[in-house]
C-alpha cells in the first residue's frame, strides 16, 4: 500500500493548508499555468522550494480560473513581497495549438490531460487580473513564456510583431532564462530591505522604465542600443537586425546590456549570469521535492507530463546544438550545466524507492542526452565566443566531447541493484559519434558509448533527429549535412547486428522549414524510403518567439547575411509538405502521383510508388541505401541534379558501372 505522505510536504496551495502552517501573511504567492506538480523538472516546484529554501513564506495557486469572480486570485490574500507569474513549462500557444492553428483537445500539464484549464497568453491574462486586483504589489514573470518574449517577437499565433511581454502584461519585472540565480539575488536584496522598484541592477532581468527617468549607470557593463519596436513595425529588416543582438548577447558569458525603445519606455535588458556552477544546479536538484503531483489531483485523473517524466532522472541543462528552430539554448543557454555524479545518483535512489517503481528509469538526460559534462577546453576562448552553435558548421576545436564522463555514469546506475534498465528516452547528437563530422573526436571513446547505450540503454528505440536531408536546408537549420547520419546509421547498424540487439533507429524530421521546397520533401521521403524507413516522427514547423527560423519566416530574410528565403506559409504549401513523409499511405498515392508528373520527376515517383527493388523491410535497421543500384542511366542521370552532390557522385559511379556491363 502507498504511503501518504503528510500535506505540508508540499507548498500549500489553499488558504487552509496556509493557516496549517501558522502563516498570517505570506511573503510571495507563485500562479502558474500549470497543475502544481512538486518534482523538478517542473519550474514553478523549482521556483517555489528555491523561494522556501531563502526563508520565505511561499504558496502557489495553480491554474486559477480566469472567467469567474476571479476568487482563485483573491483567495490568499496579497502577499507581502511580490506575486510571481508563470504560464507554465510550456508557452502556452504551443501548448493550445498545432502547427496549423488547431485547437488541441488535450493539455499534457493538467489533470486527466484535460484542456480548456489555462487561458490563451497566459502569463498576459494573469497579470493583467493581479494588476487590476492588487495594483500596489510588485509582479514579477518568469518562465519559458515570458523568456522568449522579453524583446520584440512575431507571434504566430495573432499574426503579430509583438513588443516586450511587459508592455502588455504590466509586470514590473521580468526573469529570463532559467532564473534559479536572478532570483536569490532579488530575494537577498529584499530580505535587506531594499525595495522592489529599486532591483535595477540584478543580472538575468528586464524591466521598463520611461524614458525620461535616464537607463541606470553601471560601470561594469556596456550598453547595446537595439531599433525600436516602433521601428521594427515599419521595417522587417530591422526587427532581423535586432534578432542577431539578441541571440549572441544571450549566448555570450561577458554580454552587454540590451536597451530598446518602447511606445515612449526603454525596455533594459540585463546580462545574463554565468552557467550555474555544479554546486549551484546540485542545490536546485536537491531541494526536498516530494516528487509527486498535490494530493487535491487524487481524483481527477493523471497529470501526462508528470506521466512521462516521473521515473526520469535529469543530468544536465543547456544545448550547445543552437539550431535554428529550436528554444532550448535562448531559454536555458549554450553552455552545458552538469550535476555531479553523486548528486544524480542520489536523485536515483530516489526515484527507486518510490512505491510504483519496477525496476526501469524511462530517461537518464538532459536536453540532448550526451552533452554532459561537455565544456569548453579553454575557458578564454568561451570567454569571447559570439557564436551561436558550438558544432556548426563544425564541430569547435575548442570543445571537448568526450562521453566518457555519461559512460561512466550509465555504468554507476546500472550498478545500482533496484535498477533493471536505465533508458536513454531523449534524442541525441547523433553528430558528435560521427568520425565523418565530429573530426577530433576520439573514435574509441565514441565506440564504448555506443556500445554502452545500444546495449543497456535502449528501449528498443533510439531517437536521433537529422530533421532533413536536403543540404540547403540543413544548413539553415545549423545542422549537418545528412551524409552523416547515413555514417551513423552504419555504425549503429554494426553494433545492432554485433549483439544482435534488433533495435530501430527512429529519426526525426521536420517539413515547412524555412528554405524547403516541396521538392525537397519528395527528395527526403525518396531517400528516407530507400534506407528502409517509414517515417513516424515528425512534424510541421512551428514559428516560436526568439529563433533565426521564425525570423526568416516573417521577415523573409536571414538575420545574419540578410539574405532572402523562400518559407511556405499557406496551409495548403504546409499540408503538401507533410503529406510527403507519408508516401506509404494509399491515400496520398494519387495525390504524389499528380505532383511528381507535374514536376517531371519520375524518377522520385519511380522511388516513391514504384516496385520495391530488394528485400525491402519496413522500418528495418538494415542501412540498404549504398546497395541501391539503379537500372539504367536515365534514372541516375535524373537524380544526379537533384540529389546531394555525395548521392549524385555515386549515382554517377553507378551509372558508369552499368554502362561498362552492357559493353561487356
Amino acid at each position: 500500500m502507498e504511503e501518504r505522505l503528510p500535506i505540508e510536504s508540499w507548498l500549500p496551495i489553499t488558504k487552509k493548508e496556509v493557516e496549517k502552517r501558522g502563516w498570517e501573511e505570506l511573503d510571495v504567492i507563485l500562479i502558474s499555468g500549470d497543475a502544481y506538480v512538486d518534482h523538478p523538472a517542473f519550474g514553478t516546484a523549482v521556483v517555489g522550494r528555491l523561494i522556501e529554501s531563502e526563508g520565505f513564506r511561499i504558496a502557489i495557486v495553480p491554474q486559477p480560473n480566469w472567467k469567474d469572480d476571479l476568487r482563485d486570485f483573491k483567495k490568499l490574500g496579497k502577499p507581502k513581497y511580490f506575486f510571481g507569474i508563470t504560464s507554465g513549462c510550456m508557452d502556452t500557444m504551443v501548448n493550445h495549438y498545432t502547427a496549423n492553428l488547431r485547437l488541441r483537445s488535450t493539455d499534457a500539464y493538467t489533470p486527466g490531460g484535460k484542456a480548456g484549464f489555462r487561458p490563451d497568453y497566459a502569463a498576459v491574462t494573469y497579470s493583467k487580473i493581479i494588476k487590476e486586483l492588487y495594483p500596489d504589489v510588485p509582479l514579477l514573470i518568469g518562465g519559458i513564456e515570458a523568456s522568449l518574449r522579453r524583446v520584440t517577437h512575431y507571434d504566430y499565433w495573432s499574426n503579430k510583431l509583438m513588443p516586450t511581454i511587459l508592455e502588455d502584461s504590466g509586470a514590473d519585472l521580468l526573469v529570463y532564462g532559467m532564473g534559479e540565480k536572478a532570483l536569490k539575488e532579488i530575494l537577498t536584496m529584499l530580505k535587506k530591505g531594499v525595495p522592489f522598484h529599486q532591483l535595477t541592477m540584478v543580472q538575468q532581468t528586464a524591466y521598463l522604465r520611461p524614458k525620461e527617468d535616464g537607463i541606470p549607470k553601471n560601470k561594469n557593463w556596456k550598453d547595446l542600443t537595439l531599433h525600436s519596436h516602433e521601428e521594427c513595425l515599419k521595417d522587417k529588416r530591422k526587427y532581423a537586425g535586432n534578432f542577431k543582438h539578441v541571440e549572441q548577447e544571450s549566448n555570450k558569458l561577458i554580454a552587454d546590456r540590451i536597451i530598446q525603445e518602447v511606445n515612449g519606455k526603454n525596455l533594459i535588458i540585463n546580462p545574463p549570469y554565468d552557467t550555474m556552477t555544479e554546486t549551484e544546479i546540485d542545490e536546485s536538484f536537491d531541494l526536498p521535492y516530494t516528487r509527486l503531483p498535490h494530493p487535491k489531483y487524487n481524483k481527477r485523473g493523471p497529470i501526462p507530463a508528470y506521466e512521462m517524466i516521473k521515473f526520469s532522472v535529469n543530468t544536465h541543462r543547456g544545448c550547445f546544438g543552437g539550431c535554428s528552430f529550436c528554444t532550448i539554448s535562448a531559454h536555458q543557454g549554450k553552455f552545458i550545466a552538469s550535476r555531479s555524479e553523486e548528486s544524480i545518483l542520489k536523485e536515483v535512489d530516489k526515484v527507486t524507492s518510490m512505491p510504483d517503481f519496477k525496476g526501469y528509469l524511462s530517461d537518464l538526460a538532459g536536453p540532448s542526452a550526451n552533452m554532459y559534462k561537455m565544456k569548453g577546453k579553454v575557458q578564454s576562448i568561451c570567454d569571447k565566443c559570439v557564436s551561436p552553435s558550438c558544432i556548426h558548421p563544425v564541430v569547435c576545436s575548442n570543445l571537448d566531447t568526450s562521453h566518457k564522463p555519461m559512460t561512466d555514469l550509465y555504468k554507476k546506475v546500472d550498478a545500482n541493484p533496484k535498477i533493471k534498465k536505465a533508458f536513454i528516452g531523449s534524442g541525441i547528437r547523433y553528430d558528435l559519434l560521427t568520425e565523418t563530422y565530429n573530426k577530433k573526436g576520439d573514435s574509441k571513446d565514441m565506440d564504448e558509448y555506443m556500445e554502452q547505450l545500444q546495449t543497456r540503454h535502449v528501449s528498443g528505440r533510439l531517437k536521433v533527429a537529422p530533421e532533413h536531408t536536403a543540404p540547403d536546408t540543413l544548413k539553415l537549420m545549423r545542422k549537418p549535412d545528412f551524409k552523416h547520419f547515413h555514417s551513423f546509421k552504419e555504425k549503429y547498424d554494426k553494433i545492432d547486428k554485433k549483439f544482435n540487439l534488433k533495435q530501430k533507429l527512429i529519426p526525426y524530421f521536420i517539413s515547412s522549414h524555412p528554405g524547403c521546397k516541396e521538392e525537397d520533401m519528395a527528395n527526403l521521403a525518396a531517400e528516407t524510403k530507400d534506407m528502409g524507413f517509414q517515417l513516424e516522427q515528425v512534424q510541421d514547423f512551428t514559428p516560436t518567439p526568439m529563433t533565426v527560423a521564425t525570423v526568416i519566416y516573417y521577415a523573409g530574410i536571414h538575420p545574419y547575411t540578410m539574405k532572402p528565403y523562400f518559407t511556405p506559409k499557406t496551409k495548403e504549401e504546409k499540408q503538401n509538405q507533410h503529406r510527403f513523409f507519408f508516401w506509404y499511405k494509399k491515400e496520398n498515392h494519387g495525390w504524389i502521383k499528380s505532383q511528381l508528373t507535374k514536376a517531371k520527376r519520375f524518377d522520385l515517383l519511380d522511388q516513391l510508388l514504384g516496385k520495391p527493388r530488394g528485400n525491402k523491410e519496413s522500418n528495418s535497421n538494415r542501412n540498404r541505401g549504398d546497395k541501391k543500384e539503379f537500372s539504367n542511366s536515365r534514372k541516375s542521370e535524373a537524380n544526379t541534379g537533384n540529389k546531394p552532390k555525395w548521392l549524385a557522385e555515386k549515382h554517377k559511379q553507378t551509372a558508369k558501372g552499368n554502362k561498362k556491363k552492357r559493353k561487356r
